[in-house]
C-alpha cells in the first residue's frame, strides 16, 4: 500500500479491522490497565495490585493485546534481577487520556447511575 492511499475505518461496520482493537481497549482489564499505566511505567505485579481483581492470566492477555496494538511497551529489565516493566507508547498515552476521561465521567456520575439502576430494579 502506498503512503497516498487512505482507508476509511468504520468501527460500526462488521468487517472493520478496528473492532478487535476496540475490544482490547474497552474490555474491563484492557481499559483498567491503560488507565493504571497512565501513572507511569509499572512492573507486572505492581500493575496486578493496582488493577484489583484481575487474574495474572487475564492481565497478561490484556497487556499482550495492547502491546500488539501498539498501546503498551513491554521492556525487559536486566539490572540486578530480571523483571518486566510495562509503559505506554505515545499512541497508548493518547488512548489512556481518553480512557481516563471516561473513567472520570463514570466516577463523577455514579450517583445518577446507581439511582437509575435502583429505579429500573424497582419496576414491576
Amino acid at each position: 500500500m502506498s503512503g497516498e492511499e487512505t482507508i476509511e475505518y468504520d468501527v460500526f461496520g462488521r468487517a472493520c479491522p478496528s473492532r478487535p482493537t476496540l475490544d482490547h481497549i474497552t474490555n474491563r482489564w484492557g481499559l483498567l490497565a491503560l488507565g493504571a499505566l497512565a501513572d507511569g511505567p509499572m512492573r507486572f505485579n505492581a500493575l496486578a495490585r493496582r488493577v484489583e481483581g484481575v487474574s495474572q492470566k487475564m492481565l497478561a492477555q490484556a497487556l499482550q493485546a495492547l502491546e500488539r496494538d501498539g498501546f503498551v511497551r513491554r521492556d525487559v529489565q536486566t539490572t540486578n534481577r530480571l523483571h518486566v516493566e510495562y509503559s505506554l507508547t505515545d499512541l497508548g498515552r493518547e488512548m489512556a487520556d481518553k480512557v481516563l476521561e471516561l473513567i472520570g465521567l463514570l466516577q463523577d456520575r455514579m450517583p445518577q447511575v446507581l439511582a437509575a439502576q435502583e429505579s429500573f430494579n424497582a419496576r414491576d
